[in-house]
């Protein structure tokens, strides 16, 4: 739970206009890594995927075919 010292320095800094400015600079600068074109790129995606895996010491399992002929979702 926040003190009332914490409360009014919160609503003190929501006031400031340079803290406002701070924050719209860093939404302005975001950068999503997998976006080409406005498009998200599948194989920068799964690249990540693979990447991140091999981080976590995720051992990758082996591609097996879908044998289904009917498939109802």
């Amino acid at each position: 739970m926040l003190s009332d010292q914490d409360k009014r320095e919160l609503l003190e800094m929501a006031h400031s206009e340079r803290i406002r400015e701070d924050f719209r600079i860093m939404a302005g600068n975001r950068h999503n890594p997998f976006l080409v074109h406005g498009v998200v790129d599948l194989d920068k995606f799964i690249d990540f995927l693979n990447d991140y895996n091999d981080f976590i010491g995720h051992i990758r399992r082996p591609f097996r075919k879908m044998i289904d002929k009917k498939m109802l979702l």
